[in-house]
């Protein structure tokens, strides 16, 4: 088991911020990436563009979302749903 440092920040973490990544996402679950970058951002003065990269990485390895040109693609299916809420 991971026990975090007791200092440690979570909600600077991977997942905290791959799941605030994707409630960023409209209805239509496509999203371009600067508009994303942008949003991600704006929320939180100590968030960097290497936390936002590192956390779509992330999203991008466990196969949540999708990249077609400049534009992100959420991938929505049954299992994710029940296993993200």
């Amino acid at each position: 088991m991971i026990l975090p440092n007791p200092e440690t920040d979570l909600s600077l973490s991977i997942l905290f911020l791959g799941s605030d990544i994707i409630s960023i996402f409209p209805k239509g679950s496509k999203m371009n990436i600067d508009d994303l970058l942008k949003n991600f951002l704006g929320k939180d003065k100590r968030r960097t563009p290497e936390l936002f990269f590192d956390t779509l990485t992330f999203l991008y390895a466990v196969e949540l979302i999708d990249l077609n040109g400049f534009k992100i693609i959420l991938k929505k299916n049954d299992k994710t749903e029940q296993t993200l809420f």
